[in-house]
């Protein structure tokens, strides 16, 4: 079964966009952060989704780019006392979680994730409290305070194979923050999920008719969806899977074309 609590989600207003730089102060701003790093023994761990320059110079500075976990993980490991984490809070919550004695910095916190502003601590805290009978297991993208209230915390690329484990030992699930995760991860199991009623704001905007158009322009190409998409858009896809697993069905997919509906800064 799959229950689905109906929450008044917030209104996620965005930034005003930044003044452009010119090319001079691009070039200005390149070097003394190349500078800084170096002098502050720090290093730049980013987004698939951050703006083409900022990857650029987090590879050009022996920083990574990858998805949310892989960034922490590459910040874990790596030898620098600091982490600039460009991407969204939670990311530097979760860099912070791996490398607690290290300096972690962001260059703003009003750089937020829907799904984490849409699930709230205190009430997700309560909302389990009405179901002690539930093991509760959150999607990544949550604040610590979220994920400490969890008993499993697991990435899109293993949330089936855990629920599977869970089902077979006869658990009921609260599942949070996603609910197209969720409904996904039932299909697949299934399982007793109760679901948060959270969503992606990029994914949630996904619609069928705009790919089905696509597909009819593009018949050859694949088409690759993250599980957090509409359930209509996932039944259309060649490929369903964390960032990280779209980048490998891209590699190894026969196809000639992909049709990605994820983010724009995953084609870098």
């Amino acid at each position: 079964m799959s229950e689905f609590i109906d929450f008044n989600q917030s209104v996620y207003p965005f930034p005003a966009r930044p003044a452009l730089l010119s090319s001079e102060e691009k070039a200005f701003y390149r070097e003394r952060i190349k500078a800084l790093l170096l002098e502050k023994n720090a290093v730049i761990v980013a987004h698939y989704y951050t703006d083409p320059e900022i990857q650029a110079l987090a590879e050009e500075t022996g920083g990574c780019v990858a998805d949310s976990l892989e960034m922490a993980r590459f910040g874990a490991r790596h030898s620098a006392s600091t982490l600039l984490v460009a991407g969204v809070r939670f990311m530097g919550e979760t860099a912070k979680i791996l490398s607690p004695e290290k300096t972690v910095l962001m260059p703003t916190l009003d750089a937020e994730c829907s799904l984490d502003l849409g699930c709230p601590e205190a009430d997700f805290a309560r909302f389990c409290d009405q179901h002690p009978d539930r093991t509760v297991v959150v999607y990544a993208n949550t604040s610590a305070a979220v994920k400490a209230r969890a008993d499993w915390v697991v990435t899109s690329s293993i949330a089936v194979e855990l629920i599977e484990h869970l089902d077979s030992l006869g658990e009921k699930i609260i599942w949070a923050p996603d609910r197209h995760l969720g409904r996904y991860v039932q299909q697949q199991t299934g399982a007793d999920i109760l679901c948060w009623q959270g969503a992606c704001i990029v994914h949630d905007e996904f619609k069928t008719q705009s790919l089905s158009k696509m597909k009819a322009l593009y018949p050859e190409a694949a088409v690759l969806v993250h599980p957090e998409s509409p359930q209509a858009v996932v039944e259309l896809a060649d490929a369903v899977g964390s960032t990280s697993q779209l980048i490998k069905a891209a590699q190894t997919l026969p196809h000639p074309s992909m049709i990605v509906a994820t983010d724009k800064g995953i084609f870098l």
